[in-house]
């Protein structure tokens, strides 16, 4: 029996991949929503299933490549006290960044800002942030007193 997953199967494949199982497991993955049978309709579906997933993919990347470009122009600026040593009271967090992010109208999680080292000095950092699957723009952070 032939068999298209409609979803991830462990160790048989993946979702859209074409399956030749025996008639019971077809059944089974049938009946569990994980397959369907493999017919013209079925296979032209996936197929444009396939195409929507690429044309989406292709207009993210598009997206996050401007939004990359338009990071790398940004530069935020934090005020912050500090003691004796020009010695900074805390450090800037991601949730912060990422407030003052929204202020100037981008959409970003806190989850997609990386910070290797904390930043608790006064100076410019470089912050990375993900934007999609493996596109990433940096965003430059300024820190005074």
């Amino acid at each position: 029996m032939k068999v298209i997953l409609i979803s991830d199967v462990k160790k048989q494949g993946k979702k859209g991949d074409i399956l030749e199982v025996k008639d019971g497991f077809g059944k089974f993955l049938i009946s569990n929503h994980q397959a369907v049978m493999y017919t013209n309709t079925s296979v032209e579906r996936l197929n444009n299933e396939q195409q929507q997933a690429k044309e989406e993919d292709l207009k993210n990347r598009h997206d996050a490549e401007n939004l990359k470009n338009k990071l790398a122009q940004e530069k935020i600026s934090f005020t912050v006290k500090t003691g004796a040593n020009d010695k900074v009271f805390g450090s800037i967090s991601t949730k912060q960044i990422c407030e003052e992010l929204k202020n100037k109208g981008y959409n970003i999680d806190k989850k997609q800002i990386i910070l290797d080292v904390p930043i608790s000095s006064i100076g410019m950092f470089d912050v990375k942030i993900n934007l999609y699957k493996d596109i990433s723009g940096t965003l430059k952070v300024e820190v005074k007193k």
